[in-house]
C-alpha cells in the first residue's frame, strides 16, 4: 500500500521559511513525478511544484518559483519543498503526490496518490 507522509508545518510569521518533508513507502512501480499541492481554507487545491524522478523541477507558478525550492533524495524515498520568504497568503494545508502514470510533472490532474497533509500557516 502507497504511502505519503507529510511533516515540517508550522506556524511561521511572514518572511520565515520551513521545510515540508514527503516520505513515501510501499510504491514499486517506476514512480514518475512526485509533487506539492496546497489547499488554504474556502479554495481549490492548487498545484505548487513537481519533480521528476531524474530530478527536473517545475513550478505552478512564477510567483512560486522565485520562494518555493522542490527537491528530493532518491536513496530516502523522500520529497522535500523549502519554502523561503513566506506571506500569509501561503497559508493552507500542503499535500504531497505521486504520479504513477506516463505523463510529464506538470499534467498537474494526473497525480494520483495523495498524503494527508501538514498545516502551514503564517502570520502577518
Amino acid at each position: 500500500q502507497v504511502q505519503l507522509v507529510e511533516s515540517g508545518g508550522g506556524s511561521v510569521q511572514a518572511g520565515g521559511s520551513l521545510r515540508l518533508s514527503c516520505a513515501r513507502s510501499g510504491y514499486t512501480g517506476s514512480s514518475n513525478c512526485m509533487a506539492w499541492f496546497r489547499q488554504a481554507p474556502g479554495k481549490g487545491r492548487e498545484a505548487v511544484a513537481a519533480i521528476s524522478a531524474g530530478g527536473a523541477s517545475s513550478y505552478s507558478a512564477d510567483s512560486m518559483k522565485g520562494r518555493f525550492t522542490i527537491s528530493q533524495d532518491n536513496a530516502k524515498n523522500a520529497v522535500y519543498l523549502q519554502m523561503d520568504s513566506l506571506k500569509p497568503e501561503d497559508t493552507a494545508m500542503y499535500y504531497c503526490a505521486l504520479m504513477s502514470g506516463p505523463f510529464s510533472c506538470g499534467s498537474w490532474q494526473k497525480y494520483d496518490y495523495w498524503g494527508q497533509g501538514t498545516q502551514v500557516t503564517v502570520s502577518s
